[in-house]
């Protein structure tokens, strides 16, 4: 594989002026832009720019509404359900963490359910901004059925990703963000550019036996909930990913299971919707309803430091705190720059010569 490496400046501003292409406002592109690259930054290389062209073939279908009345069509004084009127989860998920977090600022804890969106990028760009106020911050959302259920055949079910972030003091924040599924779709999409089989255990193919061919959903295979299979605790993942699909979509009025319409574009949505595109849940809860946020954090940073220093069953490894490979990352590639392959780069500069703006310098 042949990387090309560039700054988080560079890549927001070629992602600003895709969305922008697409008719979105200047402020929606930048929010938009944002989200994405938080993800290349936190090394999620998945869920970052190299999706851009998947959102403007969304686009192109009439299937993303670039200039949504996102708005609260059901509210009471700590909860709301919010229509995102077909616009970019990107910019739907984080009105929806804005209105749970101002109403936990009032009451102690804000929640959100929200219908009629689409993909919103990394589930932990929305959970972090409950922390940024001292909130524990809940995010999660439904996703195209790609993974089966345990013992089925059948794809019902997204990846379903869940973030839990909480504010620790002076350490980084622990964020538990993380597919419901034994990996995410897009893991496969990188293994397949870069001509690499997958782990056992990832997906099944169209017979349900296990495969390594990171391009097995091509072929009628489908994903594998978190563990993979019920000796190592599929039924865990399974009951995980129906949570969020439940508290997404069943409760907000979106599409839930096998009904909820496909990422990729060249797939068409169902002809019989159980609800209005995809579902998100968000939550955001003040610490100090509970205790005061000093003494909290305090408290989870001795949790760190003592997670930290267990014993470990190879000397060369250590417990790894959730969020820390992460933040690394972040700390990392806001200086030294995102590495993007190769072909993930001609993507972008294919849609760059489409939409007539400037392509990517390598």
């Amino acid at each position: 594989m042949i990387f090309h490496t560039f700054t988080a400046a560079h890549l927001r501003a070629f992602t600003i002026n895709v969305f922008i292409k697409m008719g979105c406002s200047t402020t929606d592109a930048e929010l938009a832009a944002d989200v994405l690259l938080k993800s290349d930054l936190r090394g999620i290389d998945s869920h970052g720019v190299a999706r851009l062209s998947g959102y403007v073939r969304l686009w192109e279908k009439e299937r993303i509404n670039a200039t949504p009345n996102i708005r609260i069509v059901h509210e009471t004084a700590t909860t709301a359900t919010v229509d995102g009127d077909g616009g970019l989860g990107l910019v739907v998920a984080p009105f929806a963490m804005k209105v749970a977090i101002e109403k936990a600022a009032i009451y102690g804890s804000g929640w959100v359910a929200v219908k009629n969106s689409n993909h919103f990028g990394i589930a932990g760009y929305h959970a972090l901004m409950a922390v940024e106020q001292d909130m524990i911050g809940i995010s999660m959302t439904n996703a195209s059925p790609l993974v089966a259920p345990t013992y089925a055949n059948e794809r019902l079910l997204g990846t379903n990703p869940m973030c839990y972030a909480f504010p620790a003091g002076k350490y980084p924040p622990v964020v538990v963000d993380m597919a419901t599924a034994a990996a995410a779709n897009g893991k496969l999409e990188i293994a397949s550019r870069a001509n690499q089989p997958i782990p056992d255990g990832w997906a099944q193919d169209k017979d349900g036996k296990g495969s390594t061919d990171p391009n097995e959903l091509k072929s009628g295979g489908s994903l594998l909930p978190l563990g993979s299979d019920k000796d190592h605790g599929s039924h865990k993942g399974y009951g995980l990913s129906a949570t969020v699909d439940i508290l997404s979509a069943v409760l907000s009025g979106a599409n839930y299971g096998p009904w909820v319409p496909p990422f990729v574009a060249f797939l068409d949505p169902p002809t019989d919707p159980v609800g209005e595109g995809i579902g998100h849940f968000l939550g955001a809860m003040r610490v100090d309803g509970f205790r005061p946020a000093a003494d909290f954090k305090d408290h989870l940073d001795n949790w760190i430091e003592r997670f930290k220093s267990a014993k470990t069953v190879d000397p060369d490894k250590h417990v790894i705190i959730p969020g820390e490979p992460e933040y690394a990352f972040e700390q990392k590639r806001s200086v030294s720059g995102i590495p993007l392959i190769d072909v993930v780069v001609e993507d972008l500069n294919v849609l760059a010569d489409k939409l007539g703006i400037e392509r990517l310098k390598v």
